[in-house]
């Protein structure tokens, strides 16, 4: 018996080396497959340098004297990211809540709650933003609606397993004490997950202000919009100002947030 025991110990190792081996296998083909399925050609980069530095020495120096036109756009992106975050947190935490499955009140509850999220989570802003465009036309609410709902989704989810993973001592205690449903949700739930469901916010508007800047392409306002218009024109000293401004809002905002996110957690 010791015999045997001592042979499978011994052949254990072999297999966990054979089995690193085949993943690293895998790995290894599923690259060359990607490669192949985006038609990758590096020397294509080579032959084609001169191409964008003809791109780049046209865009400098970069044309700083758009500096008051952008004041506008570049609210409008920063306000685009707040709408969208504030909406999203807004309707998520309640379906986080029902697609919670410690806390849901219903099953049936549960599985309209994570279809929801599902859905509005798996259609990409920019689709939403499009549908939005068709609705109420251009400018920057339909983009902040197409941040909102798909926010919804993203939030949806992240809150609703950092409630499932929440400690759920608090909540058998108070319930225990004979606390009702409101009770427990506001001296037990809320004060286990509002560090977390802050930070995650802070970080979903880090997300939106850069989505912000994509959503413009399709008519959703913002510096988006300007960047493209700019494009159109080939004003790249336009283009190369606006980039820079693109660069020190996400900068400036990832910063903030992750200050902000510091101080909550």
């Amino acid at each position: 018996m010791n015999t045997v025991s001592s042979l499978r110990a011994a052949r254990e190792p072999a297999r966990r080396s054979l089995a690193k081996i085949a993943a690293f296998g895998a790995f290894v083909v599923l690259f060359f497959q990607a490669c192949y399925g985006v038609h990758a050609r590096p020397q294509d980069l080579i032959t084609g340098v001169h191409g964008m530095a003809d791109i780049i020495s046209r865009a400098t120096p970069p044309d700083f004297s758009q500096f008051v036109p952008s004041l506008q756009p570049i609210m409008e992106t920063i306000d685009l990211a707040i709408f969208g975050t504030v909406l999203g947190v807004v309707l998520a935490f309640p379906l986080a809540l029902l697609a919670a499955s410690n806390v849901s009140p219903a099953r049936p509850l549960y599985y309209v709650a994570r279809g929801i999220i599902g859905i509005t989570r798996s259609v990409p802003d920019l689709v939403w933003a499009l549908l939005f465009v068709t609705a109420v036309g251009l400018g920057p609410f339909p983009g902040a609606l197409a941040l909102g709902v798909h926010s919804i989704g993203m939030l949806g989810r992240l809150f609703s397993e950092v409630i499932e993973d929440m400690d759920m001592g608090p909540v058998e205690a108070l319930t225990l004490t004979g606390a009702n449903r409101l009770q427990v949700f506001t001296h037990a739930v809320v004060p286990g997950v509002l560090p977390t469901l802050l930070g995650i916010s802070l970080y979903r508007f880090d997300e939106n202000l850069r989505s912000s800047l994509v959503l413009g392409f399709v008519g959703a306002g913002g510096i988006g919009f300007m960047l493209l218009t700019a494009m159109n024109l080939f004003q790249y000293q336009t283009v190369s100002y606006l980039l820079i401004v693109t660069f020190l809002l996400v900068a400036i905002a990832e910063r903030g947030s992750a200050f902000l996110r510091s101080r909550v957690q």
